[in-house]
């Protein structure tokens, strides 16, 4: 027999490159984590090569890379004022689209769409990244349609309205609770008295479980963390930060946190034995998680006007690495902060306006993900960055201005959409477009 060529062997016996997926909010652990390797490590102003565009509606629901599909939630308007209010409903008509593109070129695969009035201020689409799972993707619109489709056809497997079958009043902010899976369970944040959180199976819809009341729902997403020897899932309403049995719904502990008008926004943050949770207006504590027992004491406070110590994100939710916490403050300067003590090491604007110094630019919004031993930063305006963070210092590698800002906050343009890390590219999306930009070297 004449041996195999060379080149073909070492095929044979070289392992395949697979490219990761970002199946969720924050990728595939949950975590704002991004393992691919081979990622370009400083950007130009130039840009790295846009491989498609494709148009889509208004929403702030970031896509879902899994088996070369992309899934995206958007808001087609067909009557109504959709200038946000900080604290006004709008009243729209219109209809909520859940699309699926291929990712390769952005070629529209399918579509579901359905009747969805809205009456939520800032009304600009869905919040909640779809949740790709097993062969069906879960979403959850602005005013608390649940739907579970099949990722290959969109066909609808089953559904939920919670405000019509739990009589859950929609925040009004809308519905953004990330729908979360735990083995069999699928969770998520209805609202109501004893209805807060919910559990269904996952392939069919049934529940499982209820758990808690609150009279302010909150827009944070459920999380699972290990801690005391067990799984906790916590659920931060407008009210209070819990932690119950992801298998029971029974609660374990729970700790009054109650932000202005119900602002639970960000999901809480783990690292070694100290659990993180804050929002404006000074709501900022770091708590001390048990050894031996699903339990948490207060370990600090943020003091209420803001100063001096502590960290109080509005819109994103801040990473934490090796004791230090990195993300936005408010009024805009992104801040590393001890989560043991909540002591400030330092801040820098660069990452929101590009500048040394700013005026202040309330509700600021830079979201952060981490490759390797640098992050990718995606601010408001619409701008890419590779970033080290360290307890030290904020340097920047580069930025490159990546879509237009469509939406509008307090007198700016903005875009507040988590981006998908996947395939070695980065897909994002604005009011108007859904983009995919390699990020490959």
């Amino acid at each position: 027999m004449r041996p195999l060529p060379t080149l073909v062997l070492f095929l044979a016996l070289t392992p395949c490159a697979i490219a990761d997926d970002w199946p969720q909010w924050m990728g595939p652990g949950r975590d704002a984590i991004w393992a691919e390797t081979g990622i370009i490590d400083r950007l130009s102003p130039e840009g790295p090569n846009v491989l498609w565009r494709t148009a889509v509606g208004g929403g702030y629901a970031g896509p879902a890379v899994a088996s070369g599909k992309v899934y995206v939630s958007d808001y087609v308007k067909s009557s109504g004022d959709d200038m946000p209010n900080p604290i006004k409903r709008s009243e729209l008509q219109g209809s909520e689209r859940v699309s699926c593109f291929d990712a390769a070129n952005g070629e529209t695969l399918w579509s579901h769409t359905y009747d969805c009035p809205y009456t939520v201020s800032y009304p600009a689409g869905p919040r909640c990244t779809p949740t790709v799972h097993d062969g069906k993707v879960y979403t959850l619109g602005a005013m608390g349609n649940l739907f579970c489709l099949d990722a290959a056809t969109g066909n609808v497997l089953w559904s939920k309205d919670f405000t019509k079958d739990y009589g859950a009043e929609a925040p009004l902010w809308g519905f953004c609770g990330h729908p979360l899976i735990d083995g069999q369970r699928l969770i998520c944040i209805v609202g109501g008295n004893g209805t807060t959180a919910v559990a269904f199976d996952k392939d069919t819809g049934n529940g499982i479980w209820r758990s808690l009341s609150s009279k302010q729902t909150g827009y944070s997403a459920p999380t699972l963390i290990q801690a005391g020897g067990v799984a906790q899932l916590l659920i931060w309403h407008g009210e209070a930060l819990n932690a119950i049995n992801p298998e029971t719904g029974d609660l374990y502990w729970s700790f009054p946190l109650a932000p202005q008008m119900g602002m639970a926004i960000m999901v809480p943050r783990k690292d070694g034995d100290y659990l993180f949770a804050g929002a404006v207006y000074g709501t900022a504590v770091g708590l001390k998680l048990a050894a031996d027992k699903p339990a948490v004491a207060l370990a600090w406070r943020g003091p209420p006007n803001m100063k001096d110590a502590g960290l109080y994100p509005m819109n994103m939710t801040p990473f934490a690495e090796d004791g230090v916490l990195y993300g936005v403050d408010q009024p805009g300067q992104f801040r590393a902060v001890k989560i043991d003590t909540g002591e400030r090491l330092w801040e820098s604007w660069e990452p929101v306006t590009g500048e040394t110094e700013s005026r202040p630019v309330y509700a600021a919004t830079v979201f952060v993900v981490k490759n390797g031993d640098r992050f990718f930063l995606f601010n408001e305006k619409g701008e890419l960055m590779i970033a080290k963070l360290s307890p030290d210092t904020y340097e920047e590698l580069g930025r490159w201005k990546m879509l237009e800002p469509t939406g509008t906050a307090f007198g700016r343009d903005v875009v507040w959409s988590h981006p998908a890390f996947a395939n070695r590219c980065i897909y994002c999306r604005n009011d108007k477009e859904l983009i995919c930009v390699s990020l490959a070297k």
